[in-house]
């Protein structure tokens, strides 16, 4: 089988680590175009990849016969390349998010079904063990009924991050602030993990940086389908920079993820007894984390994990797991 030739669409900071994981995959992917409306940064890329430079990503896919593209522009700009690499004949990854409003979501869905191309949105931390293993154990009852999640980024983004890009926390290519750019991968996760949200409040806030639209700390409380409730805390604003964090409770077992590892297990197998506590275990909680998963292997990178699977689904093996 001839290895997929693919275009990288927007030559930023995020570019480099989808070449970066692609280069994992010898003689399944071939990296052959680099698109930017920057000449000088889309020649300077390419030419580090071995690569042609274009400033339109359908003249890249005809010209090099690319048959997936890649978008890390900015956000706002996301649906517009990854339509035009559709149309062009490309099956597209898009980095997260997907885009900065519904509608323009849905225009990059009416155009995968208008193709019947492959579209696969970046959240390669629902590829991470740890998720994995949290999901695994909700989808056997080992945690009961869900009751509560939380969600927490608590990073810190200087102001010179938000003034290296022009783009950078607007409404109208960022499509928000430390929500919607940071923490939405924490987010995805309590989603996966919780199920469909129905309801959601919380307030807004741009309280430590200047020259932005958008907010560096978000809070949000969240109910879902089940009946479980949630909440949300997402800051690019907490110096010097902490942890992001997910918390998920049920009332046989609870689980909590930290910077991507399982630091927190605890399970009951369906068809047993949970030991009935008056008041909480102090002290000495029983951690079964290490029993889930090995804390000294090795960490797999999560982006690795997520083009394994659209290589899979370019096989025909099944979907992609990440279409949304």
């Amino acid at each position: 089988m001839s290895a997929h030739r693919f275009a990288l669409v927007g030559a930023g900071v995020i570019s480099a680590r989808h070449a970066e994981a692609l280069a994992a995959f010898q003689g399944e992917a071939e990296l052959v175009a680099v698109v930017d409306l920057d000449p000088a940064r889309a020649k300077a890329a390419a030419e580090r990849y071995g690569a042609e430079p274009f400033g339109d990503v359908a003249a890249a896919i005809e010209a090099t016969g690319a048959d997936v593209a890649v978008v890390c522009t900015p956000t706002g700009l996301h649906g517009e390349a990854a339509i035009r690499a559709l149309d062009a004949g490309a099956h597209v990854v898009i980095e997260k998010p997907a885009d900065t409003t519904v509608a323009k979501i849905d225009r990059i869905i009416e155009a995968q079904r208008r193709t019947g191309r492959i579209v696969a949105v970046v959240s390669q931390h629902r590829f991470d063990p740890a998720t994995e293993a949290v999901v695994r154990a909700i989808r056997d009852g080992e945690l009961g009924r869900l009751t509560s999640g939380t969600a927490n980024i608590d990073w810190w983004r200087g102001q010179t991050y938000y003034d290296s890009g022009a783009w950078r926390g607007t409404w109208e290519f960022d499509g928000g602030g430390a929500l919607m750019n940071q923490g939405v991968h924490t987010v995805d996760l309590l989603v996966a993990a919780m199920g469909e949200p129905v309801e959601v409040t919380g307030y807004t806030a741009t309280l430590a940086h200047e020259r932005m639209e958008t907010e560096d700390v978000a809070v949000g409380a969240v109910r879902f389908a089940s009946g479980a409730i949630g909440t949300v805390h997402a800051s690019t604003a907490v110096y010097p920079g902490l942890s992001s964090r997910l918390q998920i409770h049920g009332d046989k077992g609870s689980a909590v993820i930290e910077d991507d590892r399982l630091v927190y297990l605890h399970r009951t197998p369906p068809g047993t007894d949970r030991p009935e506590v008056f008041m909480g275990i102090q002290g000495e909680r029983p951690n079964q984390a290490a029993e889930a998963l090995d804390p000294d292997a090795p960490q797999p990178d999560a982006l690795v994990e997520q083009y394994r699977d659209l290589f899979a689904a370019l096989r025909g093996e099944g979907p992609v797991r990440l279409d949304r």
